[in-house]
Parts: C-alpha cells; structure tokens; sequence
C-alpha cells in the first residue's frame, strides 16, 4: 500500500472490457461505471492484449468469442506474459464444460455464461477487487 498524501485522490480501479459486441459492451460500460470503476474499451482480441498490456488494468473482462484472437488465446497470454497475474472474468455463451475447465486451468477468476444477470457480474467484479 502507498501512503495517502494530502489531497490526492484516490484514483478509479479500472476495468478492461474486451468484447466484440457493442451492446454487450455499453451494458457493461454504464453498468460498472454507476459501480464508480473506469473502464476501457478492446473490440477484439489482438486490441484487448495490446490495451492490458499498455493500460495495465485492475481487472479483465473477456469474451470468449471473438475475431482475431479468441478469449482463450488472450487468456493464455496475459497468463504467460505478467509477472503478476491480472484478475480476469470470462464471460461466454458457451455451454460446454470443456470450456469451462479449460479456462479454470488457465487461471480464471470467474467464468460467467451468457446471458446473465448484470448483478452477478457486478458481485463478481466488487469481490475481485475488494
């Protein structure tokens, strides 16, 4: 922990956001905004890799499917490249339990399967980064 000085501000945790579906992503954006979290914005996976590596953000939440680079293969990289693991919510609409433990090996902190409840996402992001 650093050491509060005077007058700063305690800055935002923030929050990538890698999706290819932009109503997924403003759902999310307007949602974990009210939470008082900034979030970023990666429309594929190559996009979201590059943002995580140069935003360094306090969580990921990571579609599995999407153009590029799967959510998987981002997974495998952020695992592979980081010295400390970055926390990451996978989120799905993906069925298959194949896919579930797949990313649970890979290191996963949460895996949420499409469609779901904007609160449970929520609960999940609050409990990650408490």
């Amino acid at each position: 922990m650093t050491e509060k000085h005077e007058g700063e501000e305690k800055q935002p945790q923030r929050i990538l956001l890698v999706d290819d579906d932009p109503e997924i992503i403003e759902s999310l954006r307007v949602a974990l905004e009210a939470q008082g979290y900034e979030i970023l914005v990666a429309r594929d996976g190559n996009q979201g890799l590059a943002m995580a590596e140069r935003e360094d953000p306090d969580l990921v939440i990571l579609d599995m499917m999407m153009p590029k680079r799967s959510g998987f293969l981002v997974l495998e990289k952020l695992r592979r490249t980081r010295r400390v693991p970055i926390r990451v919510i996978m989120i799905t609409a993906n069925e298959g339990s194949r896919h579930k433990a797949y990313a649970e090996m890979l290191g996963v902190d949460d895996y949420i399967r499409k469609p779901f409840a904007m609160d449970r996402l929520i609960s999940s992001v609050n409990r990650l980064l408490a």
